[in-house]
Formats: structure tokens, C-alpha cells, sequence
């Protein structure tokens, strides 16, 4: 898993949201979605409750070009 990863969240209250790895560190990894996440404040995660998906984005964003991505990249892999 590396910085700027997109993925998936698998448990928890945010099950099938969409994140951005912003950090890694020990056994955890912090993501962001811009909205309730902010990049200043990001979620600690377990890495076993993530799925990856094969995006890296480059960073660092702003938390409105963070927004506008994972809502682009979650529209756009919804299956019908």
C-alpha cells in the first residue's frame, strides 16, 4: 500500500466508502476523503479493513480536489 493510494473501506460504520492513503505508520494506515476526513485530520484505519484499487494519485490535494476525485472515481466504478 503506498501514499496517494485510493481504496475501499471493507468494515466498519464507512463500509464501501472511498479514501485516499494520506499516511502510513506502524500497523496503520490514515486516510482522508476530503469531506468528513479532512487532510489535516485523517482516519487511523486497520490496512486489513481496506481494499486497494490499483489508482495512486499524486499529492498532496486540497480537500475540495480530494472530494471532486473520489466522488468522479466511486461514479465511475459502480457497477449496474
Amino acid at each position: 500500500m503506498d501514499i496517494g493510494r485510493i481504496v475501499k473501506s471493507k468494515a466498519g460504520k464507512d463500509k464501501e466508502q472511498f479514501y485516499i492513503v494520506t499516511d502510513i505508520k506502524d500497523d496503520r494506515v490514515y486516510v482522508s476523503d476530503g469531506k468528513l476526513r479532512k487532510l489535516n485530520n485523517p482516519k487511523s484505519k486497520n490496512p486489513k479493513h481496506l481494499a486497494v484499487t490499483s489508482t495512486v494519485v499524486e499529492l498532496p490535494l486540497t480537500d475540495k480536489q480530494l472530494r471532486l476525485l473520489l466522488k468522479d472515481f466511486g461514479s465511475n466504478t459502480k457497477e449496474d
